[in-house]
């Protein structure tokens, strides 16, 4: 049974600290580490309806060497949140083992202004969080992020499976909010090189929800025989949108490449027009 964290009544105060929560997953098994990295975004609108969609973390630098931790989602999840706060469905474990759903807001906007950087071309966005401490210490490693060799090299083609998690339809696995994971087939070629190849196709039914979910390999999914092995597992892209003809879905996913997540990460680090603004000579 699938479950909408949103009609669950507020809960009551947390009796255990997050300090009891159970260690997080080993470096080894990415599934489960992405799916404690991978969240429920979302924001009520006017009509009684809400906009869903799927975020995940990633560990990373400042320019300063300062530790900090990225939500990576697609650019359009955020566009479409009107309000200047959306939830996060961050999950709360206690002593036995249960797990609760505890969603907190946070700011994507000030003033009017988007807190989010974009990747100029292609639908991905990046917004510094400060999230609770067993969620920083979930972020996958910025180096696990695929970059324009990683395709070439492992020899990534049609047939290899990858993973994703999302909430489709605003529906989680569990009434704890956990994401649900899904398993598609590489359906397009060729994906590499990516300037000319930014986007690839994934063999699996996407619905409102998955967006900004990450696509993900690990060493349990299925390859090609005889293709390289990776020496370790990685983040492939961002599911961004469902192909669609004549208003018929097709059982298709487009993913943005992760090469564009680490180009908008290194945006965070750039003046924005805003800040630039003061600083132009006057005529």
């Amino acid at each position: 049974m699938l479950f909408d964290p949103a009609l669950i009544q507020d809960p009551p105060a947390v009796v255990r600290p997050l300090e009891a929560t159970p260690a997080p997953a080993p470096a080894w098994d990415l599934t489960l580490g992405m799916i404690n990295a991978t969240v429920m975004l979302d924001q009520p609108l006017a009509d009684g309806a809400r906009t869903v969609g799927t975020g995940f973390l990633i560990a990373d630098e400042a320019a300063d060497g300062t530790p900090r931790v990225l939500l990576v989602t697609a650019r359009h999840v955020l566009d479409r949140m009107p309000a200047d706060e959306m939830r996060i469905g961050w999950r709360v474990a206690s002593e036995d083992g249960a797990w609760r759903f505890d969603p907190q807001m946070v700011s994507i906007r000030q003033d009017g202004e988007p807190l989010w950087v974009e990747h100029p071309l292609q639908d991905v966005a990046v917004i510094p969080i400060t999230p609770p401490p067993t969620f920083a210490a979930a972020a996958m490693p910025i180096g696990w992020l695929a970059d324009s060799a990683t395709f070439d090299r492992l020899g990534v083609g049609p047939g290899d499976e990858l993973y994703s998690l999302g909430f489709p339809q605003g529906l989680s696995a569990n009434r704890a909010g956990f994401p649900i994971l899904r398993v598609g087939k590489v359906a397009s070629w060729p994906v590499a090189p990516v300037d000319a190849y930014p986007t690839f196709l994934l063999d699996f039914a996407v619905f409102p929800g998955n967006s900004g979910g990450p696509v993900f390999w690990a060493p349990a999914a299925r390859r090609r025989p005889d293709a390289p092995t990776p020496e370790h597992p990685f983040i492939g892209g961002v599911l961004t949108q469902a192909v669609e003809v004549g208003g018929q879905t097709l059982g298709l996913a487009v993913v943005a490449h992760a090469r564009f997540v680490r180009e908008t990460i290194a945006l965070l680090d750039q003046p924005r027009p805003s800040e630039l603004a003061g600083t132009l000579p006057v005529d």
